[in-house]
């Protein structure tokens, strides 16, 4: 399988360059919802910024115990994904590891040919007309180690920009506007093999933006990232689209909240399928006649989780420690409200005891849990 950190090396495109955010604007622009809705209606009024139609990937393994010239046994990594990404839609891809967002942003991004099935990017086919596609793409992915040490950022950001053709003047323009953006202006000059885990995710953020792509990939983009940097990419993400109507971003993330704070729309997919596709209130409206309790108790922990998920009426439960230490929280997804009965009955029979009971509305782990059957990042005992 071909690595993520592959980066692309297009000939110089013919674009016009379009500013940063916080650059003027002669007129206000359609929020990306507004625009999705448009084109929800009226379909064929643009081209789709990515268009999948049956897209499969094969690949042929041996076992490791496989004797010398044994046949491969084919694994599939996607059984035939069909989706429509529009123009200035942020799209959200969510699925365990191994569910095949990976393949298939490899194969959208021209880093891998899918074994069968049609792909489109910005109109153009991903497999005939690679080299077109790359230079209307750029992709970011947390937590890879892109880039050459010795270099400092500023050098690095420039290398990637002529690649893509971008003029220098042009590109230092974009560079130091996208390093005050991220606060990472003050290690410009410095040498990438110097920097935090943290600073050069930072940079690599930079990157994918610096040559202006029409559809940007980003794989996790806030991987390693604290709380207050994680809060400058998205809040950047948001307006660098909202700054040109035509603007794609395809989002993969660990991070449910992330997902329903910044997406338009999000795919669900496992073992290669797309389970669901929507946006996340409609997503989450699913669950409205699955009633959610979250229960605080004490005397329980993960030992009592399989039994408390064999309670009539329990379709669901997950637990961990309270944030404050007091007691375990548990979430628990149930065919009807009636169904609290039989749950308070279970806490008491393996000696459980009620600190707090409280019913919730669904959120979009919740309809992750329904349809996938476990959490995008296992919790601490879930059954």
């Amino acid at each position: 399988m071909l690595d993520t950190q592959d980066t692309y090396a297009p000939h110089a495109p013919d674009r016009v360059a379009t500013p940063l955010p916080g650059a003027a604007s002669s007129a206000a622009t359609p929020s990306p919802v507004s625009r999705l809705h448009s084109a929800i209606r009226n379909p064929q009024s643009a081209i789709a910024a990515i268009r999948t139609e049956n897209v499969s990937r094969i690949y042929k393994v041996r076992g490791e115990k496989a004797t010398k010239g044994a046949k491969a046994q084919p694994l599939t990594a996607l059984g035939g994904v069909t989706l429509r990404v529009e123009q200035g839609e942020l799209f959200g891809l969510l699925g365990p590891n191994g569910a095949g967002k990976t393949t298939l942003i490899k194969i959208l991004t021209t880093l891998l040919a899918p074994s069968g099935g049609l792909c489109y990017v910005d109109g153009l086919d991903v497999v005939k007309e690679a080299d077109e596609v790359r230079r209307r793409i750029n992709m970011v992915s947390g937590g890879e180690t892109s880039g050459f040490g010795i270099l400092t950022v500023r050098e690095n950001l420039w290398m990637f920009s002529q690649f893509y053709g971008v003029p220098t003047k042009e590109a230092y323009a974009r560079i130091d506007e996208l390093l005050k953006i991220v606060e990472l202006d003050d290690k410009a000059n410095t040498r990438v093999s110097s920097l935090s885990t943290g600073q050069r995710q930072r940079m690599n953020f930079c990157r994918g933006f610096v040559t202006d792509p029409k559809v940007l990939f980003l794989d996790e983009p806030t991987l390693g990232l604290d709380v207050h940097a994680g809060r400058i990419v998205r809040d950047f993400t948001r307006d660098w689209m909202r700054q040109d109507p035509t603007r794609t971003v395809l989002l993969t993330t660990h991070y449910m909240a992330e997902a329903d704070e910044l997406c338009d729309r999000i795919a669900i997919i496992d073992h290669g399928a797309v389970l669901a596709c929507d946006t996340p209130s409609n997503l989450k409206r699913q669950l409205q006649t699955q009633p959610v309790f979250a229960i605080r108790a004490a005397g329980v922990g993960p030992a009592q989780l399989a039994a408390l998920g064999h309670a009539p009426g329990v379709q669901r439960v997950t637990g961990e420690p309270a944030a404050d230490g007091a007691g375990y929280r548990l979430k628990f997804i149930l065919d009807d409200e009636a169904a609290i009965g039989a749950v308070v009955t279970a806490l008491t029979a393996v000696q459980g005891r009620i600190l707090g009971l409280q019913k919730e509305e669904p959120t979009l782990e919740d309809v992750f849990l329904k349809l996938v059957g476990r959490s995008l990042t296992p919790a601490e005992g879930e059954a």
